[in-house]
């Protein structure tokens, strides 16, 4: 009797970039890649999870990244922006220009890996909410490790879901959040079901990384052909669970109970290193009972293709059909 097989063994080879998506995004695929076609998100490695000087050395770079990217986006934001704090949460309340919708809410948790990403960038995701949408955005600005574990992020995410509950029906509020942001949005709800408080009228998670655990498919199908995730954040995961058990489902929502979450839109593409979370979160919320649609992009990686391309502009047009429709 041989042993089971253990896998597919896939020779070496180039994977090209097809002629089935736009001009845009092809080129945006390109720039994430060297010549010799390695993703440049591929040349950088994650510290030990117990060398927080050096996690604290990769945030400070990453928040200069973060910055210039804000700067970039200096005269396209309208919204005004606030920022309060409760408890320990810090929440940036943004305006937009023309408030169309004056007692929705949309709660906004920004990605980064679970380490990256707060800050100004976080400031200025809530501007972009709001003006997409026009309602009030809380861009949740929650405390990440190596300096706060969890569960502060998702004590943070609760402790901003019910500030937003004291100013706004819960049938007028929408929760979401892209790559890390759908995991704290996700637990969030885990954690405010069990708590007893209203859940909202929907949920928004965008390659959304539920899974810390990263059981799926796609995590081995798609290193080093996702550009901008081409490999696994295992090291991430683990600082921000600071010791605690990796499928918790305040860690890993996928693994939670998902009966009587709200109406769900889930994003993904087909290059996309979180494509199993995705996937495996809707059949879970289906097989849970709960209203769920999902949207794969062709050969789009991880977060979409950073930019404004006709892809990017589907999702975003698909996002408001979908929020429109709950606050309707």
């Amino acid at each position: 009797m041989s042993d089971h097989k253990k896998g597919v063994w896939v020779q070496t080879r180039l994977i090209p970039f097809p002629s089935s998506i736009s001009p845009e995004a092809r080129a945006s695929l390109e720039r994430g890649v060297n010549d010799d076609g390695v993703p440049l998100n591929a040349l950088h490695t994650m510290p030990p999870t117990n060398d927080h000087a050096a996690w604290m050395t990769i945030k400070a770079a990453a928040d200069g990244h973060y910055a210039a990217a804000v700067k970039g986006l200096a005269g396209t934001l309208r919204a005004d922006v606030q920022t309060v704090r409760t408890g320990d949460a810090t929440l940036h309340v943004a305006t937009p220009e023309t408030l169309l919708k004056p007692d929705c809410a949309y709660v906004n948790f920004h990605g980064g890996a679970l380490v990256f990403g707060g800050g100004e960038a976080c400031r200025a995701q809530a501007r972009m909410q709001a003006d997409q949408h026009g309602a009030l955005c809380y861009g949740v600005d929650y405390r990440m490790p190596p300096e706060h574990p969890y569960p502060a992020a998702v004590d943070d995410a609760i402790a901003a879901y019910r500030y937003v509950l004291e100013r706004h029906a819960a049938s007028r509020v929408i929760v979401g959040g892209r790559s890390a942001g759908g995991n704290i949005a996700a637990a969030m709800l885990l954690r405010a079901k069990d708590e007893g408080l209203p859940l909202p009228a929907g949920l928004i998670l965008l390659s959304p990384q539920v899974d810390l655990t990263e059981s799926g498919d796609s995590f081995q199908v798609h290193q080093m052909v996702d550009v901008v995730l081409p490999g696994s954040l295992m090291r991430n995961n683990e600082l921000y669970a600071g010791g605690a058990d990796l499928s918790h489902p305040y860690l890993s929502p996928l693994f939670g109970n998902l009966s009587g979450l709200p109406p769900t839109f889930l994003q993904s593409g087909t290059r996309d290193l979180f494509l199993s979370n995705a996937v495996r979160m809707h059949r879970a919320l289906r097989r849970a009972k709960v209203d769920a649609e999902l949207h794969v992009f062709e050969a789009m990686p991880h977060g979409g293709f950073q930019g404004n391309t006709p892809e990017d502009q589907d999702l975003a047009a698909e996002v408001s059909r979908f929020i429109d429709a709950r606050w309707r």
